[in-house]
């Protein structure tokens, strides 16, 4: 540790949690120093400005001499950030529940006269919630459940759509934890009883992370699961979603148009809001007005106007809609349509010049507009201003480390409409599990899609009120492929199994 000069680069694996957590996070931060230990057992402060810095409060926190030593504020502030967030630090609060501090925290738990509030801003538990939120960022998990149980506190992270139970903690950690996840998002600390919402973000090695919080109470206390938004992963290209040739190639011209109604269907998680972002980034220009109306908003898309839903005030989807038919828009976007209101007015505006985009909770292309018949809108009106529907699903990849190439059982064959003289047609693979896909066998997700243009055929099918199933018939005839079927052309090029097109699809 001794130099002949006092600068110092590399000083993470001198870092004793100990020393460390005897004081307040938020005091390194704001004073922008580090207690680490040299050889020779002394304490040795990493400061970028020793002059505004009170070493002597120091040394009375500490109860013994430290001496300085000078690095970069960046440095600094790097490996505060990566001691209270890695996953790898030399203390694994999350991954080593045996550990000194863990015991030290229990002791802390146990105390009758601890007060929760200041409890849940010690930094142990601050660590704590900071090591389960990026521990989750690290195995690329898109929520987090913390669901408590009359003995647990379990910690589960949803990867990849599948959730996954990672560790448990004890009980008596669930009040400090919640609280402090309140206090991350603003929320009522002393309210227990009705769910909350909130928001957060914070940075992790340099990325911003949106965070949206949701609190339920439960019958053994409440439950917590956080949304973890990495706009770089989130904010995909048309490109990168997964369409087939043909598929990009309709959705691209529908997206184009000067008016008319797009809807995405499926269900909660399918990717229907990366679709719509992605086809607004595509479309947007200085030339146009893009106007968006979310519940929430996801993120911020730049020379775009979005605008947020806020029931309590009033502004509902079709309030909201009505007044941004005054805001002169060429294009607009409604979260979704909920209701007979809502639909009558995204009608109205793709009838008056407008190019509409919203989402419905159906299970594919076609029911769509049955859907929006019994909401109670009239066929003419749909046949005149929809224009198309784009159901979508999310499938697992394959892992591109361990995958092998297969020949699949003819059970699964038979399930999904293949015969074995397909297995000559295709490169059928299957990830056999390994470190980096948490032995799953699958990594990464693709987008799968079911694209119902409508043209003059469809539109005399639906003022004629006939059915989804009549209408799909129709569309296959003229060259619709349905989920499963564009999920099959993914599995023959060996991007996933037949096991996982068979999950997220029903048969056609």
């Amino acid at each position: 540790m001794e130099k002949k000069t006092n600068w110092i680069d590399d000083f993470e694996d001198r870092i004793d949690p100990e020393i460390l957590n005897i004081f307040p996070y938020n005091f390194l931060k704001n004073n922008c120093f580090i207690p680490v230990i040299g050889d020779n057992g002394d304490v040795y402060i990493i400061t970028s400005d020793p002059f505004n810095l009170d070493i002597g409060e120091i040394k009375t926190i500490l109860k013994r001499d430290v001496k300085i030593m000078l690095s970069s504020k960046e440095k600094i502030l790097s490996v505060i950030e990566k001691f209270y967030y890695h996953p790898s630090s030399s203390k694994k609060i999350i991954d080593d529940l045996s550990s000194e501090e863990i015991l030290h925290i229990e002791e802390d738990f146990d105390t009758e006269t601890a007060n929760l509030l200041d409890l849940a801003n010690k930094a142990p538990v601050i660590r704590i919630v900071n090591q389960i939120i990026y521990k989750a960022i690290s195995m690329r998990a898109s929520d987090i459940h913390l669901q408590i149980t009359e003995n647990l506190l379990k910690v589960r992270y949803r990867i990849d759509g599948v959730l996954h139970d990672v560790f448990v903690l004890p009980k008596k950690f669930h009040p400090s934890i919640v609280t402090r996840i309140k206090i991350m998002s603003n929320l009522d600390i002393a309210e227990k009883r009705i769910p909350q919402d909130g928001r957060t973000s914070i940075k992790v090695d340099g990325k911003k992370i949106d965070i949206r919080i949701s609190i339920l109470p439960t019958f053994f206390g409440e439950s917590v699961v956080l949304r973890l938004l990495d706009r770089e992963t989130f904010l995909l290209g048309l490109e990168e979603l997964g369409f087939s040739e043909d598929n990009y190639k309709k959705f691209n011209q529908l997206i184009h148009s000067d008016h008319g109604i797009i809807l995405l269907t499926g269900p909660t998680g399918s990717g229907k809001t990366t679709t719509l972002y992605a086809a607004l980034s595509k479309i947007n220009n200085p030339g146009i007005n893009i106007i968006t109306l979310e519940d929430p908003v996801e993120y911020n898309l730049e020379g775009i106007n979005q605008i947020q839903t806020n029931p309590k005030v009033g502004l509902t989807f079709a309030n909201g809609l009505r007044s941004i038919l005054r805001h002169d828009p060429n294009v607009i976007m409604v979260g979704e349509i909920r209701d007979l209101e809502t639909a009558e007015m995204a009608i109205q505006a793709s009838l008056t010049g407008h190019l509409v985009f919203s989402t419905l909770h159906t299970n594919d292309s076609t029911s769509a507009i049955v859907r929006l018949i019994d909401m109670g809108i009239e066929p003419y009106l749909i046949a005149s201003s929809l224009i198309g529907v784009m159901a979508q699903r999310l499938i697992r990849l394959n892992c591109p480390d361990c995958s092998v190439v297969e020949k699949p059982p003819l059970e699964l064959l038979t399930a999904i409409g293949l015969e074995e003289k397909d297995i000559l047609d295709g490169k059928f693979m299957r990830g056999t599990g390994c470190d980096k896909c948490l032995k799953d066998g699958y990594y990464g997700r693709t987008g799968i899609f079911e694209l119902l243009v409508i043209d003059e055929e469809i539109r005399e099918l639906i003022l004629k009120r006939e059915s989804s199933s009549n209408i799909k018939k129709m569309a296959l005839k003229k060259g619709m492929k349905t989920l499963r079927m564009d999920g099959i052309e993914k599995v023959k090029k060996g991007l996933t199994t037949i096991s996982e097109v068979l999950r997220v699809t029903q048969e056609n």
